[in-house]
């Protein structure tokens, strides 16, 4: 007979597993992101309870890309005392098959709500659990190879969780593509901000990812030029009237504020920043967060900007 107290410790290894205070605040204004710009270019479209159920979906699919690579990490983050600490898996707390299981289950509801929000969210669903599957999957391992390793994370982390939700409610993206890559290249910049975090650890896993065959100088260098490729597709979308300008001056006035009221010593990870531009990372995800909510209040009253 398993034990409450046991079932307790497993549950909570699995809650651990999910790391998902690293990726809920950015997953959520993502998907939100998306279906406000899909109804803001269809005046007959709506948000409804659609937009709930794929915010949850993409939480979860997130959920299982970051368990599945813990699972498959812990043989590494065994070597360091702090990252096997963190892994449940590399610290006893779960096994590697209860690991698996539990990653099923959370891939199948996921699953399941996407379907329940249309072919189109289910669609993406499916590719988004696809990349987050083969990404850390040591039989194919996409974070191990150059190249393959940012744009799958850049597009299960970011880009495809807007597309999921814009997709509920549009199928025609037109300009909006501009806001998808510029989130994508976002997502780029926090991929090689990982991998600079991370640089010694998985030259040691013989991992060849991008910062490790660029060198550190390099990967800093394109890591800053995806925020600014970002930046430029932003000041695009603006003059083609896919943000308001209402949310550019919103922005001005609530980033001093928040930049002000907030510092931080760690990451979203929890870990020291690796570089200067993570000391203000939490500082832009609180105003992405609040700039989504100002936002979708105003979609839901009907002012659309």
């Amino acid at each position: 007979m398993i034990s409450t107290l046991t079932l307790t410790t497993k549950a909570s290894a699995v809650r651990r597993l999910t790391r998902w205070q690293e990726h809920v605040p950015t997953n959520i204004p993502l998907t939100v992101l998306g279906g406000i710009l899909a109804v803001r270019v269809q005046p007959a479209a709506m948000l409804d309870w659609r937009l709930i159920v794929v915010a949850l979906a993409n939480c979860l699919v997130v959920a299982y890309a970051f368990m599945i690579n813990d699972i498959e990490d812990a043989p590494d983050d065994a070597r360091e005392a702090a990252r096997a600490a963190r892994n449940p898996v590399s610290s006893g707390q779960i096994t590697a098959r209860e690991g698996w299981f539990a990653s099923g289950g959370v891939a199948l509801l996921a699953l399941a709500l996407f379907l329940s929000a249309g072919v189109w969210p289910f669609v993406i669903g499916c590719l988004t659990l696809a990349l987050s599957h083969f990404y850390s999957w040591k039989v194919i391992r996409l974070k191990a190879y150059p190249i393959t390793d940012f744009v799958s994370h850049s597009l299960m982390l970011s880009g495809l969780l807007f597309l999921a939700g814009y997709f509920t409610y549009d199928h025609t993206p037109g300009t909006v593509w501009f806001v998808a890559l510029a989130v994508t290249f976002v997502s780029c910049y926090g991929q090689l901000y990982n991998q600079l975090r991370d640089f010694e650890m998985d030259k040691l896993a013989g991992l060849n990812n991008t910062a490790i065959l660029v060198g550190k100088r390099n990967a800093r260098i394109l890591m800053y030029a995806f925020i600014g490729m970002a930046i430029a597709l932003g000041l695009a979308s603006l003059a083609a009237g896919v943000i308001p300008l209402w949310v550019v001056l919103f922005v001005m006035v609530a980033a001093p504020l928040v930049f002000f009221a907030i510092r931080s010593r760690l990451d979203p990870r929890g870990t020291n920043h690796a570089d200067a531009s993570g000391a203000v990372q939490w500082q832009f995800i609180i105003i992405a967060n609040a700039v989504t909510v100002a936002w979708l209040l105003a979609t839901m009253v009907g002012f659309r900007g």
